[in-house]
């Protein structure tokens, strides 16, 4: 929905039954960097008027910088009632080594963070899948946040992508992160003929269903984001598959997760 109006999303969100919304305000996203404290205002008060909430804000954020808008995109942000952000990745260099790369990460969320505490807005990271990404194998991402407060600084636990990187050992995965998960990411992949993953519809891909018992048993009362990737969300002609396609998925995550 990211080619629509702040007007038409949260008329679309608003009537799939959807309590808030995942919001990219970075280059190329609904609300750019440079006008955030133009038109994020104007975001927000289009999903007031449905009754909905800015949930999360998907950012492009993962260091106090000018060239990133930071303090500008945080303040706002916090100032419209936005609780909590998701970070843009770290990323590995692989002709180096990991570890002490770790330490190369570990000042700049630090910094984040304050920031973040200060302004009242909490950062998140999502675990993702990929040969580079800090965070994939979830290991060095609890390493790196287990010097945080998790009402400081959380993780956002991606069971799709943890489907990706270990499918028998998302239990370790969540196990590891538990405490520092603020919001759980639902996706599901599959693998084709080239063995690459590929997202699709909930229930056609390889996640462990047994992940929605672990996630009602767990206690666990943070956001829950859905994402449909399978379609490409910036080509109008293909909006009514892919709305027809939230609304399915929507449903099965409901069911899945024993809800109204």
């Amino acid at each position: 929905v990211q080619h629509l109006s702040y007007e038409e999303t949260a008329a679309v969100i608003g009537a799939l039954g959807f309590d808030g919304v995942e919001a990219p305000v970075r280059p190329k996203g609904q609300v750019e960097p440079e006008r955030v404290e133009e038109d994020l205002p104007k975001f927000i008060a289009a999903l007031k008027a449905k009754g909905l909430e800015m949930t999360i804000l998907t950012s492009g954020i993962n260091e106090v910088s000018e060239e990133q808008r930071t303090e500008a995109v945080l303040r706002t942000a916090a100032a419209q009632g936005v609780k909590r952000f998701r970070m843009l990745y770290y990323k590995y260099d692989l002709t180096k080594p990991i570890r002490p790369q770790l330490d190369e990460f570990r000042p700049r969320l630090r910094d984040l963070v304050a920031l973040c505490k200060e302004i009242g807005i909490k950062p998140i990271y999502q675990n993702h899948s990929g040969r580079d990404y800090f965070g994939a194998p979830v290991w060095d991402l609890a390493e790196v946040m287990s010097e945080f407060d998790p009402k400081d600084a959380g993780v956002a636990f991606d069971i799709g992508h943890a489907t990706i990187e270990g499918s028998k050992c998302w239990p370790l995965h969540w196990a590891l992160i538990r405490d520092h998960i603020d919001t759980v990411y639902i996706k599901e992949p599959q693998w084709g003929a080239d063995q690459k993953p590929k997202v699709c519809p909930l229930g056609e891909g390889g996640v462990d269903k047994g992940f929605y018992e672990t996630l009602k048993k767990s206690g666990f009362a943070g956001p829950v984001s859905l994402h449909v990737e399978y379609f490409d969300h910036n080509d109008k002609s293909a909006a009514p598959a892919a709305l027809e396609a939230i609304k399915s998925d929507f449903a099965k995550l409901k069911g899945y997760l024993g809800v109204a």
